[in-house]
C-alpha cells in the first residue's frame, strides 16, 4: 500500500485529506477539525491547501456572497438575527 504523508505529526495522509475535502472541508482549518491535520508543527499547512486548491470548494459560492456555509454557523447567525 502507497501512502503519501502530508501530516507527520498525526499520520494524516493525501487521501485523507481529500476524503475530507470531499465530504464538504474547503479550508486547511476545517481539515484540522476533521483530523488535527495541521495543528502541531504546521508544516503541513501548505500541502493541505495545495490539495485543497483555490475555487474547488462546493460552498466558496455561499462564502463569497458573505452567507455562512455551514449549518451550524447558519444557525448562529439566524440566532443573532432574532436577537437583534
Amino acid at each position: 500500500m502507497n501512502r503519501v504523508y502530508v501530516c507527520s505529526c498525526f499520520g494524516v495522509t493525501e487521501k485523507q485529506v481529500k476524503d475530507h475535502a470531499d465530504a464538504g472541508a474547503c479550508t486547511p482549518r476545517q481539515i484540522a477539525s476533521a483530523c488535527k491535520a495541521g495543528t502541531d508543527c504546521g508544516s503541513c499547512v501548505r500541502r493541505i491547501q495545495a490539495i485543497l486548491g483555490r475555487g474547488n470548494c462546493p460552498r466558496r459560492e455561499l462564502l463569497d456572497q458573505g452567507m455562512p456555509a455551514l449549518g451550524a454557523e447558519s444557525e448562529t447567525v439566524a440566532e443573532l438575527g432574532e436577537a437583534a
